[in-house]
């Protein structure tokens, strides 16, 4: 990637590890040590956890589990983000799964990779990401999003109230909850019961699908 070796590729990489599992987090912390411009600035075990140390480091790269005692790694990348741009995350998973991988780009990661990754190449993919780089291969990303996409119908949300697709919008632009609920001024409660009755109406189990539906009907309008 060009992209990224024109942003001072000896620059280096400060990273934040975070995983539910004391022996996974030593051992990313061992492996990326050996990388002369790696650093590992910390680690947490839980969501809560690295909210508030991510956001006191600063790193330059969030490696993620997406499955976390307490959370969820892609909604901590989403939060991440939000908070601050210029942390790229890295998606860390125990198998491949279609649905976390969309979930993972619409959060706004820069990659998703197994934990059965070998060490090299771990390092690359992290050192790539720190660069700006993104490791998503966007004609697999494409052919997924597609996949969604089958079977919709003309008018998709004509069916929703003004207040559902005014939730429905911000969902599409990666807001949770608790902030769809600040910028709406109503209880995320509230939030939660116009979610549910959302995925309802649409007919859909994830909030993901609402939000690739929303991406996607925001862009016909452009």
């Amino acid at each position: 990637m060009s992209s990224v070796q024109s942003q001072s590729p000896h620059r280096r990489v400060r990273v934040f590890l975070v995983d539910d599992h004391e022996l996974v987090r030593r051992g990313l912390r061992d492996l990326l040590s050996t990388a002369p411009d790696l650093d590992v600035v910390g680690e947490a075990a839980t969501v809560g956890e690295a909210r508030v140390q991510i956001a006191a480091t600063a790193p330059d790269v969030a490696v993620l589990d997406v499955r976390l005692a307490d959370g969820n790694g892609v909604e901590l990348c989403r939060d991440v983000r939000a908070e601050n741009p210029a942390i790229h995350c890295l998606m860390l998973t125990s198998y491949a799964d279609d649905d976390a991988l969309l979930a993972a780009v619409l959060a706004g990661a820069s990659g998703f990779v197994l934990k059965q990754i070998l060490g090299h190449n771990l390092i690359d993919a992290v050192r790539t990401v720190g660069h700006g780089g993104s490791l998503l291969d966007a004609k697999s990303t494409s052919a997924l999003l597609a996949k969604l996409r089958q079977g919709e119908p003309t008018d998709p949300i004509a069916q929703l109230t003004a207040q559902e697709r005014e939730v429905f919008q911000l969902i599409g632009e990666g807001l949770t909850n608790r902030q769809i609920a600040d910028r709406m001024f109503l209880a995320e409660k509230t939030i939660k019961n116009y979610v549910s009755r959302i995925l309802s109406k649409l007919d859909m189990q994830r909030r993901t699908q609402v939000a690739v539906l929303a991406t996607e009907l925001r862009g016909r309008e452009h």
